[in-house]
């Protein structure tokens, strides 16, 4: 089962090609009676099974029930601190006026704005506990407002809060994991939904507004051109838009008090307010487009002393960023908080190890593109800390602690978005530069390696392991994350290939195995009853045909694209 590539995802594969042995080494183990074998098929029914009953019917009828107020408080109050901080979508005090109203009034409140709050509770409830035990409840919300945004009353709800919505509806699906692989398509008709409304012209060309009206609209159409942006990198596909496609400028240096007033003075870029972090990443818009065309266009390909230059551009300007905040923590109760710090350090790295992606297989066999291995792993491990920080080592820069926040952990391991993605990515190309040094290292004796990357790998194990028990329903992160430590574990004993070819077979069965034990937990879970597949008989026989079609997995099935190897059929056709 062969898949044409049509997006400039490659250089998502540079990491894992470098394990493509793996899965012929194993092949003579994978017959179709195999245990291992079964157990996917069982891992892969349970999935699907799983995800079906998290599925509400469509269409999903919008209602105006609220959960209790405290609870809706606290998902409320995590969705403002965490993703409104970066991605400006709403007006806080004004949101939160007409949150509080609501509880208050006997009446009916307005459905349009019941399904913003909604949204914003699904997307706090990836980050509401370590469990996301509000998974069933956040994907109806989403449905729910899929459905209302869906009915056929397009043209007169052609205004701000529409476009609001469709906003927090975009990011939802990506975080809650509603057809999160279609957001690149869903980003194409929210860019032409602003530009039917004007958004994409400045507010100066258009007829006189408020303060408050003209501040908002910049700041919408900046959350829409960054989603763009963000979609294109995770697809694959070119960014929708260019430079010359607006001249919306930038919004001001503002808090959202100050744009209630006529106008304000906007303070320096210096200076921390709540337009702070997605300011930071606006300076830093152009340079990142231009990275999003040179991965995904189909142009002729970029020479690597461009690749160099940009390289060097967006540090300077990130170092300019970076720099600003810290002159803010000096004798500054008003700092950025840690989700927000964390957060643009892992967007900004995230460009530039997509920027050297390319380059990395060249630089494990020529030193003339050494710098870019060098950008990668340290960047790689910089994003695998940002996210799930190893336990065994405290830094990996001398005096650079690079803290976590548990709002990006959980983000990372409870939600879909592309957070998880790039860091199973980090994960195997931690993996690849163990690999290349072990198979550099010449000599007698035990090869030398970095204590942190392979502190880093083990724990990425448990915490691939730990998503299937928040309710991941892919295994196949695991799997591979198990495959590529064990033969990691081979190589350094020195051990023949049939050797590791046997143990990596033990491996995967292993693996597979403690999966599976996941899977039916948390399928007993949704069906309130014993889901041991033995005990009730295997797979029921018709059910197994579906199993070889699409399925939604943690990463696109693009990220795990093999070639054409007729050798390693059984990965394609299983998973």
């Amino acid at each position: 089962m062969h898949k044409t590539r049509l997006f400039g995802q490659s250089h998502w594969m540079n990491g894992i090609a470098q394990f493509l042995d793996i899965l012929e080494m194993i092949e003579p183990y994978t017959q179709a009676d195999s245990k291992m074998i079964r157990d996917l098929q069982r891992c892969k029914y349970l999935g699907k099974m799983i995800k079906s009953q998290r599925t509400p019917p469509w269409p999903t009828v919008p209602t105006t029930d609220l959960p209790p107020k405290e609870l809706a408080d606290t998902l409320v109050d995590i969705y403002l601190r965490t993703i409104e901080s970066v991605y400006r979508t709403l007006h806080i005090p004004t949101f939160r006026r007409d949150y509080e109203a609501i509880w208050g009034v006997n009446t009916a409140p307005d459905m349009a704005f019941v399904i913003q709050i909604k949204l914003v509770m699904a997307i706090g409830a990836s980050i509401y506990d370590d469990n996301f035990s509000l998974r069933a409840l956040a994907t109806r919300w989403v449905y729910e407002a899929q459905s209302w945004v869906s009915e056929p009353q397009f043209k007169r709800r052609l205004d701000v809060q529409f476009l609001q919505t469709n906003i927090l509806l975009l990011l939802a699906r990506e975080i809650v994991g509603v057809d999160g692989g279609l957001i690149w398509i869903a980003a194409g008709q929210l860019i032409r939904l602003a530009t039917y409304m004007g958004f994409h012209r400045d507010p100066v060309y258009l007829p006189k507004r408020t303060t408050f009206i003209c501040e908002m609209r910049r700041r919408i159409w900046n959350t829409v051109i960054e989603i763009a942006l963000q979609t294109s990198m995770e697809s694959g596909g070119p960014p929708l838009l260019g430079l010359e496609d607006f001249d919306t400028q930038p919004p001001g240096n503002l808090d959202d008090e100050q744009i209630m007033t006529e106008d304000p003075m906007p303070r320096s870029d210096e200076t921390l307010t709540e337009m702070s972090i997605a300011l930071a990443l606006r300076r830093m818009f152009p340079l990142r487009l231009v990275i999003a065309r040179v991965l995904n266009g189909i142009g002729a390909p970029t020479p690597y002393g461009e690749i160099i230059r940009i390289d060097e551009e967006l540090r300077r300007l990130y170092k300019t960023t970076c720099r600003n905040f810290q002159a803010q923590n000096t004798g500054n109760t008003n700092t950025p908080s840690l989700f927000q710090t964390s957060l643009l350090d892992y967007l900004v790295r995230r460009y530039l190890m997509a920027l050297h992606m390319p380059f990395f297989a060249l630089a494990l066999q020529e030193t003339a593109y050494a710098f870019s291995r060098r950008v990668i792993v340290d960047t790689a491990m910089r994003i695998r800390y940002l996210i799930y920080p190893p336990s065994k080592i405290s830094s990996f820069i001398p005096g650079d602690p690079m803290p976590t926040g548990q709002d990006l952990a959980r983000l990372a391991k409870c939600g879909s978005a592309p957070f998880r993605t790039c860091s199973t990515q980090s994960c195997f190309l931690i993996a690849s530069e163990l690999k290349a040094q072990l198979q550099e290292e010449e000599g007698p004796g035990p090869v030398p390696l970095r204590q942190d990357l392979l502190s880093a790998l083990d724990d990425a194990k448990g915490w691939a392991l730990g998503c299937l028990e928040v309710g991941e329903t892919n295994t196949k992160g695991y799997l591979f994350l198990s495959l590529v430590a064990m033969q990691i574990d081979g190589l350094r004993r020195g051990l023949a290939k049939d050797q590791i070819a046997e143990l990596l077979a033990k491996t995967a069965e292993d693996a597979q195995a403690r999966a599976l034990v996941v899977m039916e937990e948390k399928a007993a879970e949704v069906q309130g009853t014993d889901m041991n597949l033995e005990n009730m008989g295997g797979i029921p026989d018709e059910s197994i045909p579906n199993l070889m079609g699409d399925w939604d997995f943690m990463m696109p099935d693009t990220h795990f694209y093999f070639g054409d190897s007729d050798t390693i059929n059984w990965v394609n056709t299983v998973l």
